[in-house]
């Protein structure tokens, strides 16, 4: 599976961007701010192209809006740890991104405090250059705006740098503080990072790079980091995303899928609700009914879903595959409000197994139903022409498997 893993990072960044609601490019700008430092201390440039890419994932452990407050309120915040961790986590278990794990689990910790973890001195730098990148940005956000960044950031930035100046020695390192000066004053260090050119700015670094042919296996490890951190938004959706594509997968097979699509229907299935992150966890968390105006932020997930997939995966059908499990084959549901011809055989399975899984699973307004009641559920919507009855009717022959996947992730031994 041929796919630029750069872009690929610089979509998936995208995605993570939302967790903001309403900040976006956060990663991207950091990433700018690290290359940038990095090119004024004369690194190597694939080493400079490192620090894009760690810029640009240093975040993935980050999935709760609350979460992303903290971090961007204050310089400091005795909570970042954690999203440090699990960013490390995730990462550890993808193998193409495995190399920027270190760098995110340490780039919220002090210079001074670095010293002592087990560390190389060249680790230490960079996972202290995400850190000053990325406290940089908090200070910048005043000058941002939705039109684009305010000029005074160009006769007023001396103050920022004066501010982390003043934190040379122990929070960042004296070195990257010295190349940070240096870079601040020139002004594209700053218009970069205006509003309309961040993706356009990214976008010349990459268009150089490489296409990387990456294995089926490759690929999944990627969606299933991306898969982790949507899950993670909510302790009701932990796991969704994965047991809907082990569900998805386990229904193909029985339908005689095999090879690449059959990974190609897992991947999807993985990352059918990453446009999800936009979606606040105090709506995901809701224990009553949603207002209408919390249900316009729900409906519009899909569409974010095919926006990023489409940018990650622009030869696959993977984007219409995972963006359509919303819509229905009598034209009600969304965003497209297709009908039954529009709708590939894959989307409706995502769609069977998501809703599957979804009953199958505690949720804040109701507790998980029995396999029983959820069949019923399905055979209403079936009744009313909304499911492919041929699926339903394949599901329903391997009921008690799919319910072990759904609730426990695994068959019978």
């Amino acid at each position: 599976m041929k796919i630029s893993l750069q872009r690929t990072i610089a979509a998936l960044t995208g995605a993570l961007d939302f967790v903001g609601i309403d900040e976006v490019h956060h990663g991207k700008r950091v990433a700018l701010f690290a290359f940038s430092i990095a090119n004024e201390l004369a690194w190597e440039k694939s080493r400079c192209l490192d620090m894009l890419y760690a810029g640009m994932l240093h975040d993935c452990g980050v999935a709760r809006t609350e979460e992303h407050r903290h971090l961007t309120d204050t310089l400091e915040w005795d909570g970042a740890q954690a999203h440090c961790e699990r960013g490390e986590t995730y990462l550890l278990a993808c193998p193409p991104l495995q190399r920027f794990a270190t760098t995110t689990r340490w780039h919220h910790t002090r210079w001074e405090d670095l010293a002592a973890e087990p560390l190389t001195a060249a680790e230490r730098l960079e996972a202290n250059l995400i850190f000053l990148a990325d406290r940089l940005d908090v200070l910048l956000a005043h000058y941002i705006t939705a039109d684009g960044l305010k000029n005074e950031i160009l006769w007023e930035y001396p103050a920022i740098i004066e501010r982390l100046a003043g934190m040379s020695g122990c929070q960042f390192s004296p070195e990257l503080i010295g190349a940070l000066q240096r870079a601040a004053g020139r002004e594209e260090f700053w218009l970069q990072c205006d509003p309309p050119y961040v993706d356009e700015v990214v976008d010349e670094h990459l268009m150089h790079e490489t296409p990387v042919e990456l294995s089926s296996q490759e690929a999944l490890a990627i969606a299933g980091l991306f898969a982790r951190t949507v899950d993670s938004k909510s302790v009701y959706t932990l796991e969704h995303s994965t047991r809907v594509a082990q569900l998805t997968r386990y229904l193909a097979q029985a339908r005689g899928v095999t090879g690449v699509e059959l990974d190609l229907l897992e991947i999807a299935a993985l990352l059918h609700d990453i446009g999800k992150l936009r979606v606040p966890e105090e709506i995901i968390d809701k224990p009553g009914s949603i207002s209408i105006q919390e249900r316009a932020i729900v409906r519009r997930h899909s569409y974010d879903t095919g926006r990023i997939l489409k940018k990650v995966f622009p030869n696959l059908p993977l984007a219409e595959w995972a963006s359509m499990h919303h819509e229905d084959l009598i034209g009600t549901g969304y965003p497209s409000q297709l009908h039954a011809k529009d709708i590939p055989w894959q989307a409706r399975l995502i769609a069977v197994a998501d809703i599957f899984q979804a009953m199958s699973q505690d949720r804040p307004y109701r507790p998980r139903l029995d396999s029983g009641a959820v069949m019923a559920h399905l055979d209403e919507l079936l009744a009313e022409g909304r499911l492919d009855a041929e699926l339903v009717e394949l599901l329903r022959r391997h009921v008690d498997n799919c319910y072990r996947l759904a609730v426990h992730g695994e068959l019978p031994a």
